[in-house]
């Protein structure tokens, strides 16, 4: 499987962002890639106003995923991206939403909400309350996570002990003391940890870090961007991910139980 990495800034307009994300789709079929993995939050971005993703959310079919799904159809291109959907209450879903020609495979409303580092994504975003499911691409199994869920082990073994290949993860990583660090490290210990590629794309505009990467199953980084937006290609190799889980058996040795989600947040002290 041949993936494409579309970093970009994401501007306060959302008719701007859909035109990134088209070209980036033209490209990513032009370089003959199976999937291509966009960024969290695309809709629109403002790190003045803290209310926009209440502000730009769009339902799945409104105008920005309309001009989306025209521009996927005809094609075996699979796309992976996040955007703000309306939810109740005056809040939203931050959604992962999956589309192949003309049509959204799937939608994984995030999990894990960034409340940390003095942010509050709970403010205005509702969690999800169920696990992403494992899509076929090009062959292989792909998981699913988003930003924040890549701190939570858990979700990642989860997905490798159902049976991904490769977990997919659309981000808008803060930048911040260590934060850069932070990424490449916990992106190489999810792939490390449990076999499987890891492909991490993040947003590079005036906030976030950028810093889209490839990491293999024996945690080697084969594909990086830097803090600028970008467009980049890497294989994904079956032989490789057999040679992994051979050679690190890791899935097979472990001792526990397969990670189950909790029905409710778990008490404080527990959580912490």
């Amino acid at each position: 499987m041949k993936v494409a990495l579309g970093q970009f800034a994401v501007s306060r307009e959302w008719q701007e962002n859909a035109e990134t994300c088209m070209r980036l789709m033209r490209q990513a079929q032009d370089g003959a890639a199976d999937l291509l993995v966009l960024p969290e939050g695309i809709l629109a971005r403002d790190i003045t106003d803290p209310d926009i993703v209440l502000k730009t959310a769009q339902p799945l079919d409104g105008p920005f995923m309309t001009r989306v799904l025209e521009a996927s159809r005809g094609s075996s291109l699979t796309t992976m991206t996040c955007i703000h959907v309306p939810a109740e209450a005056g809040r939203v879903f931050n959604v992962l939403v999956t589309v192949r020609d003309g049509r959204i495979l799937s939608q994984y409303r995030k999990l894990h909400l960034y409340d940390a580092f003095s942010a509050k994504e709970s403010a205005n975003v509702q969690p999800g309350d169920e696990l992403p499911e494992l899509l076929d691409v090009a062959g292989l199994k792909v998981g699913m996570m988003t930003c924040y869920d890549l701190r939570f082990p858990e979700l990642a073994r989860r997905l490798a002990v159902d049976g991904a290949d490769v977990i997919v993860l659309p981000a808008a990583w803060v930048r911040g003391l260590g934060k850069e660090a932070h990424w490449e490290v916990l992106v190489t210990a999810r792939a490390l940890e449990n076999t499987c590629y890891l492909v991490a794309v993040g947003e590079c505009g005036e906030r976030n870090i950028g810093a889209s990467m490839v990491v293999d199953p024996l945690g080697v980084a084969i594909a990086r961007a830097g803090e600028a937006p970008a467009l980049v290609f890497a294989d994904i190799d079956r032989a490789r991910i057999a040679h992994a889980r051979s050679v690190l058996p890791v899935l097979a040795n472990r001792r526990f139980a397969r990670p189950e989600l909790a029905a409710t947040a778990l008490p404080r002290n527990e959580a912490a």
